[in-house]
C-alpha cells in the first residue's frame, strides 16, 4: 500500500525516505547530529532537500491534529515550530502497519531544556530562560491557544542577544478557541507546575541542576511571572481626567515587555474615565516602520517606541481612536512633535538631535506629573527642561564630541 503524504509545501526528497521502516531501524547515515531533548515518541532528525526536518513518530489522528494546529499557529504568527508533512499509510515489508508520522522545520540555533542545564547558569541567565517560557505561555493564551501539556521538554530555546525566546515543540495535545477562560489557563498553569516541577527534580538526580537552583522556588516564579504579565496585558486600569499621564506609564511597561498596544479604548463615565489596553506582540524594528509610515520620521526604535507612545496617548487624550491614523499621525506632527523641535535653542541644534530632545522632554514631563499627581502641560515640562536640564546636557556634549559653543 503506497504511503499518503499531507503538505503544504511537498518536498521531493521526503518520498525517498525509509517509511517502511520504523523510525528507531532507520539508518544512522540519515541523522543529523543536533542537541534534543527527552521524547515519548520515537523522534528522528534528518536532512532532506538541504533543510534538517525532524519526524516524530504518532497515531493518525494526533499526526493530522497536531499538523493542522500547527499551521494554524503559524497564521497567527505564534511562536512554533513549523510543519511540513503527515505521513500516513505506513507498512513494514512484511506488510504489517507502522504509526504514523508528522514533519516539522527544525528551529534553527534552538536548545532543548536539558542543553541549557547542562552548563550551571548564572541567576540572570535562569531569569532569562523563565521570562522566555512565561512570555510564550501568555502569548499562546492570548490568542486563545490551549496547551494542555506545557513542559519544558515540549519548548526549544533561541538565544536573542543577551534574552532567550521560547518555542512551542509539541502541539498534539493543544485546542484552539476563540478565548480561554480562568479554568483553561488555570490548567495549563497547574501543568507547568508540575511538568517543571518533575523535569527540574530528574535534572537534579542527573546532577545537571546547579546546587543554587531550589526546583519548587523556580516553578513558584514560573507562575508568578505569569500572572504578572498576564495582570499588565489583560487588566483594565481607572483614570481621572487629572492622571491621564498614566496610559503613557502603562504603555511603556507593556513595550518594556515586549508587547505593543493595538488600541486605547477610552470609556468616560460619571466619575472618570476607564482605559482598557489590547497589547499584541511587536516584530523587530516595529515602532521604527509604524512611525516612519505614519509621520515620515526615521528614528532608531527605542527612540521611534518613545513617540509612539506618546502618539497613543495623544489619540486617547483627545478622543481620537476611532479617527485615522494618518489624520492623528498628522495632527501630532504639527501640534507637537514640530512645536517642541522648534524650541530647541538655534544655538544648541548642532549638538542636540530633535528625536532625543523630544525623549527627554517626555521622561522629564513624566517625573514632573508624577510629583505633581496630576498631568504637567508637555510644552511646561519642554520650558522647565530647558531651564533646568539641557544646559547641562549641552555641556555633557560638547565635551564629549569636542564640539565648540557658537558664538
Amino acid at each position: 500500500m503506497p504511503i499518503q503524504l499531507l503538505s503544504a509545501r511537498p518536498r521531493a526528497g521526503l518520498v525517498t525516505l525509509p517509511w517502511h521502516q520504523p523510525l528507531e531501524e532507520w539508518p544512522a547515515e540519515l541523522d543529523v547530529s543536533l542537541p534534543r531533548g527527552i521524547h515519548r515518541h520515537v523522534v528522528r532528525f534528518v536532512r532532506v532537500d538541504g533543510a534538517v526536518v525532524v519526524v516524530k513518530e504518532t497515531t493518525e489522528y494526533y499526526a493530522r491534529r497536531e499538523y493542522v494546529l500547527l499551521r494554524n499557529l503559524q497564521r497567527l504568527d505564534l511562536p512554533a515550530v513549523d510543519p511540513v508533512a503527515v505521513v500516513t499509510g505506513r507498512t513494514a515489508r512484511d506488510g504489517s502497519e507502522l504509526p504514523a508520522a508528522i514533519i516539522t522545520e527544525h528551529l534553527p540555533r534552538s536548545l532543548p531544556y536539558r542543553s541549557l542545564f547542562e552548563h550551571p547558569l548564572s541567576e540572570n541567565t535562569l531569569d532569562a530562560v523563565v521570562d522566555a517560557m512565561v512570555v510564550l505561555l501568555v502569548r499562546l493564551h492570548i490568542d486563545g491557544f490551549f496547551w494542555g501539556d506545557c513542559s519544558l521538554s515540549n519548548t526549544l530555546f533561541r538565544r536573542s542577544a543577551d534574552e532567550f525566546a521560547a518555542y512551542l515543540v509539541d502541539a498534539e495535545t493543544g485546542a484552539l478557541h476563540d478565548t480561554l477562560s480562568d479554568g483553561q489557563r488555570g490548567e495549563d498553569l497547574d501543568l507547568v507546575r508540575t511538568n517543571v516541577f518533575g523535569e527540574l527534580l530528574d535534572l537534579q538526580a542527573a546532577g545537571l541542576l546547579a546546587s543554587t537552583i531550589e526546583p519548587l522556588e523556580l516553578v513558584d516564579r514560573v507562575v508568578e511571572r505569569y500572572d504578572e504579565l498576564w495582570r499588565a496585558l489583560t487588566g483594565e486600569e481607572e483614570f481621572s481626567t487629572a492622571e491621564m499621564w498614566r496610559i503613557e506609564q502603562r504603555i511603556e511597561q507593556l513595550n518594556n515587555l515586549g508587547f505593543d498596544v493595538g488600541e486605547l479604548d477610552i470609556v468616560t463615565d460619571f466619575d472618570g474615565d476607564s482605559v482598557r489596553i489590547q497589547p499584541r506582540i511587536v516584530e523587530p524594528d516595529h515602532h521604527a516602520r509604524r512611525l516612519q509610515g505614519l509621520t515620515g520620521l526615521d528614528l532608531e526604535e527605542a527612540q521611534a517606541r518613545r513617540l509612539l507612545n506618546d502618539l497613543d496617548a495623544y489619540a486617547g487624550a483627545h478622543e481620537l481612536q476611532n479617527e485615522d491614523p494618518m489624520v492623528v499621525a498628522h495632527r501630532w506632527l504639527t501640534e507637537v512633535w514640530q512645536r517642541l523641535a522648534a524650541m530647541i535653542p538655534p544655538a544648541d541644534r548642532d549638538v542636540v538631535e530633535p528625536a532625543q530632545f523630544f525623549h527627554d522632554v517626555l521622561v522629564h514631563r513624566w517625573h514632573l506629573s508624577q510629583a505633581a499627581g496630576h498631568e504637567v502641560d508637555i510644552f511646561a515640562s519642554a520650558e522647565d527642561y530647558l531651564r533646568t536640564q539641557l544646559p547641562h546636557q549641552v555641556a555633557t556634549l560638547r565635551a564629549a564630541t569636542g564640539t565648540a559653543a557658537r558664538s
